[in-house]
């Protein structure tokens, strides 16, 4: 995992680093705001945290957390000498995800930047749904096959997460029928649902002719899911 480092007290950095890489992060290091936004803008999503000195000679931490968290949901930690409520407070109601104040020890930043990196996990992994080769992200409400995000509407979505929600199971059109029809706030009726069915199977299945994802149980209805 690569952890973004900003903090301009040089003789901290090199700690900082040295600790991190023995506990096998990986590093980024930068000494000011401007080197770091450069970084930032060029691969935010290649770490896993950031950790960010909250005064800089050329901005704060603040600035960083912003660009961080306005364009991505990676962790953010607050370094820092200074520990007045008031900075605590504003720090944590940027959406910054802890807040240590120096002088620390190293085992306790390390047992914090692992806290967090568990608590984004366990998220990540309660927002995302694996179906064979498709992928559903209910935090983003998108879809994904083999890695690549498929456009649904509204209905096509609440259809898959119906099903996403059922897995193994045997739903029958009524069933389905009662979750969708007021979604759209239109009236849905069996054909529509046989026409969504299909654009589902269109979009997701690699054979839509033989669909091996939404599965059509004769005479009950569809499954999806063993």
């Amino acid at each position: 995992m690569k952890i973004l480092l900003v903090e301009d007290d040089k003789t901290i950095a090199s700690g900082l680093e040295y600790s991190l890489q023995q506990d096998h992060f990986s590093t980024v290091l930068c000494y000011d705001a401007a080197s770091a936004k450069k970084v930032l803008a060029e691969d935010l999503d290649q770490f896993a945290l950031c950790l960010f000195d909250l005064w800089l000679p050329d901005g704060s931490g603040y600035d960083l957390c912003q660009i961080v968290k306005e364009r991505s949901d990676i962790p953010v930690i607050f370094l820092t000498a200074m520990d007045e409520e008031v900075n605590v407070v504003m720090g944590l109601d940027m959406g910054a995800d802890d807040y240590i104040t120096k002088p620390f020890r190293i085992r306790e930043l390390l047992s914090r930047i692992k806290s967090v990196l568990r608590r984004y996990q366990k998220q990540t992994q309660t927002n995302l749904i694996n179906i064979s080769h498709v992928q559903i992200n209910t935090l983003e409400g998108k879809v994904y096959k083999q890695g690549e995000e498929v456009t649904l509407t509204a209905l096509e979505y609440r259809l898959l997460l119906i099903f996403a929600n059922h897995l193994g199971q045997v739903l029958s059109r009524s069933q389905l029928l009662e979750q969708i029809w007021d979604v759209a706030g239109d009236f849905v009726n069996d054909n529509t649902l046989t026409v969504y069915i299909k654009r589902l199977r269109e979009k997701l299945e690699d054979n839509p002719q033989k669909p091996e994802m939404i599965k059509t149980v004769r005479g009950l209805g569809y499954r999806v899911g063993d």
